[in-house]
């Protein structure tokens, strides 16, 4: 009997451990004050957070170095129990999926289905499942019609959603997204929501960096808010 309790109370405290962890994390550019001052946060797969504030608080810092973008300049970040700072970038995407601001930064390839596919191509897997998976992704973000295009002569609206399905094509175990309403109508944000639900009824933790107030109502489980580089409400809804 007290060996299933032990065994149970060490489940409990593995379900626990968060997937991100940041401890006493600064960050700065070259010799300039610092925009992230001192944040301790562990973030859950179990949680869907939102982080709010105002411009220029250090949200999107904050999330390029929860998605080893950047590296902090003291303190530690641990991305499923290891030291960011002891990954590359490629190691880091393989657990977390990361969506910028500006979704041109993530778009390259001549046609929306080899943009889609390509990290898929490059890993070396098989052609027919990922065309099976190339479909799927172009159907969720109605991207079908649009499957021979030349990515940058597409909407924001479009881009953004090429840039998502780019991202989701790879089954992160996290995704960290950077204003991902920008560019979508009513409808699209509707489907947007209802993906990521389904997502994080997989397992797949999220991060959304957003000042989409309803968006951010409909989806968030827990809501931090950013000013200056530092956290000053962390709130569970």
């Amino acid at each position: 009997m007290e060996n299933s309790k032990n065994l149970k109370e060490a489940y409990n405290e593995v379900i626990l451990l968060g997937f991100i962890k940041l401890s006493n994390v600064c960050f700065g550019y070259k010799d300039n004050q610092d925009i992230i001052k001192n944040i301790s946060l562990e973030l859950f797969k179990e949680d869907f957070t939102a982080f709010t504030g105002p411009n220029g608080g250090g949200k999107t810092t904050l999330g390029k170095l929860m998605a080893g973008i950047f590296k902090p300049s003291r303190g530690d970040i641990l991305i499923d129990g290891t030291n960011s700072k002891d990954l590359k970038l490629g190691a880091v995407g393989k657990k977390i999926g990361y969506l910028f601001q500006n979704p041109e930064r993530q778009i390259f390839a001549p046609t929306v289905e080899e943009d889609i596919t390509f990290s898929l191509i490059f890993k070396g897997v098989e052609k027919q499942q990922v065309t099976m998976k190339a479909q799927e992704m172009m159907e969720i973000f109605q991207l079908s019609h649009l499957r021979n295009q030349f990515p940058f002569t597409l909407s924001q609206g479009e881009k953004q959603r090429l840039a998502l399905a780019g991202i989701l094509i790879n089954e992160p175990s996290f995704l960290i997204l950077d204003e991902p309403t920008t560019g979508l109508d009513i409808e699209r944000k509707g489907q947007l929501s209802s993906i990521l639900k389904e997502l994080s009824k997989r397992g797949v933790g999220m991060a959304v960096i957003s000042h989409d107030d309803e968006f951010i109502q409909n989806l968030s489980t827990r809501i931090i808010d950013i000013v200056g580089g530092n956290v000053i409400a962390d709130k569970r809804k």
